[in-house]
């Protein structure tokens, strides 16, 4: 197949994936991929999830955070993953309800009164999920931002000295960073970055470069110490990724923040040794859990790997 022919295949799919391809990969105009992302809400498979929301509490799957994958959390991300549009309203009631739920559960259990101290119970991963969604979906804090702010700044205090974070940290008091607990906050902060206007980019900027470092002395999937290979999981692709870290969903947060440098070449070549004859990639890893649908099956070919693999290629090969 042509590169023509694997576009072609890529738009004959989801709404979801057509407004990315048009705006990261043809180079559409605003005007027209962004009336193709509207669709994400009502065809396919953003209206499918859309339907599957309890109207009466907010939620998916009965709870926050669990059950995996069909919590509001996790559905969420999978939405806002597909770009449903942040002025969705239906969205936006949700990741409130994350905001409110958890705060005032988490408040009346601990006898806190601020909301900086609830956080400190939660897995770092957890509250680096929920900035991003109440940054990509526009919550407006009703303690005048006071919560949301209060996460960034739990954040950031976590941060390690390696650069990165860990969900072991307070638990297990972990000496070092962890990829996975890394991505989940360094996606939420880069969505705080680009959604809640100057000053908030501004705030994030150092810790982002400093997480961004991290990324890099590991090379995506690498040890920084011995140069091998880390955990072989890291080199299988998969979407959606949930809370999970693999070398892919890497670059193209890399991709996403700009950030270029010569130790990125180890997983460049690794996308592209894993691109068949066809011009695809393949869903190459699944992580296990109740879903409310698949989106794809396991080694096939997959739309979500191959759109992300091209335009991490595509951003990489024009520098």
């Amino acid at each position: 197949m042509t590169h023509s022919d694997t576009i072609n295949w890529l738009m004959e799919a989801d709404p979801a994936i057509r407004w990315q391809v048009m705006c990261d990969l043809l180079g559409a105009s605003p005007r027209q991929w962004k009336r193709e992302q509207a669709r994400v809400a009502t065809e396919g498979w953003g209206w499918r999830l859309l339907e599957r929301r309890d109207p009466t509490t907010g939620m998916w799957g009965g709870g926050i955070y669990m059950p995996k994958w069909t919590s509001t959390t996790y559905t969420l991300l999978l939405l806002r993953a597909m770009g449903m549009p942040r002025d969705d309203s239906a969205c936006r009631e949700s990741a409130a309800c994350i905001l409110d739920r958890e705060t005032r559960a988490y408040a009346k259990k601990m006898k806190r009164e601020r909301a900086s101290e609830v956080w400190e119970v939660l897995d770092l991963c957890l509250p680096g999920m929920y900035l991003g969604l109440l940054a990509y979906f526009d919550v407006q804090d009703e303690w005048h931002d006071e919560r949301i702010e209060s996460i960034v700044g739990h954040l950031l205090k976590q941060q390690m000295a390696d650069g990165g974070w860990n969900c072991k940290q307070r638990s297990h008091n972990a000496h070092h960073s962890s990829l996975h607990t890394t991505i989940s906050v360094l996606d939420g902060l880069a969505d705080y970055a680009e959604f809640r206007g100057k000053k908030a980019a501004k705030r994030v900027a150092g810790p982002i470069a400093r997480a961004h470092e991290f990324l890099l002395q590991h090379r995506l999937f690498k040890s920084d110490k011995t140069g091998e290979i880390i955990h072989p999981a890291f080199t299988k692709f998969s979407f959606p990724p949930r809370w999970h870290w693999d070398a892919l969903r890497g670059l193209d947060h890399l991709r996403r923040m700009n950030t270029r440098d010569d130790r990125l070449q180890d997983a460049i070549d690794l996308v592209r040794s894993k691109q068949h004859p066809d011009g695809r990639w393949k869903l190459e890893n699944h992580h296990s859990g109740k879903e409310f649908f698949k989106l794809e099956k396991l080694n096939q070919p997959s739309r979500w790997n191959t759109l992300r693999a091209l335009r991490v290629l595509q951003w990489w090969e024009t520098q």
